[in-house]
């Protein structure tokens, strides 16, 4: 059985974090990450996809983020900027993740790890960002009378 991306989504942020705060070198992190017990329940494949995915495309992503907050990037908590960087990757290179999606497992993820209130910040975020990167996709889900709004 594959596991879940939920999972995955998690184990990288837990990766991403680690990356932010001490800098150490992703193939370690990775590697301790898969040791924990409950790694086996995350879809690895997309583990991977989305730590190195996220970490090769820092810059890029972080510049599609910045001009969308209240505070320079550099003074998020490690926690809401990895989760924002996972929402943009999935958000700007994961087509087949529905932009609703994206939104709401970055929202799910600043419940569990985040502050009190970090997970309206990272609602509010990645929904510009959707606006901006999949404007045809919700424009179609809008035009069908699916409402995506939040």
């Amino acid at each position: 059985m594959a596991g879940s991306r939920r999972s995955a989504r998690e184990f990288a942020l837990q990766g991403l974090y680690a990356w932010l705060v001490g800098g150490a070198d992703v193939t370690l992190i990775a590697a301790n990450l898969k040791e924990d017990e409950q790694f086996r329940r995350a879809d690895e494949d997309y583990f991977r996809t989305l730590l190195y995915g996220v970490l090769k495309e820092e810059d890029l992503l972080s510049s599609r983020i910045a001009p969308l907050l209240d505070r320079p990037i550099a003074e998020l908590s490690p926690i809401e900027r990895g989760i924002l960087l996972l929402g943009a990757y999935e958000l700007v290179n994961c087509p087949d993740v529905p932009w609703r999606v994206a939104i709401n497992e970055g929202v799910e993820l600043a419940k569990k790890f985040g502050g009190t209130d970090g997970h309206k910040y990272v609602n509010g975020v990645l929904d510009k960002l959707a606006q901006a990167v999949r404007a045809v996709e919700i424009a179609h889900a809008k035009k069908k009378g699916v409402s995506g709004e939040r």
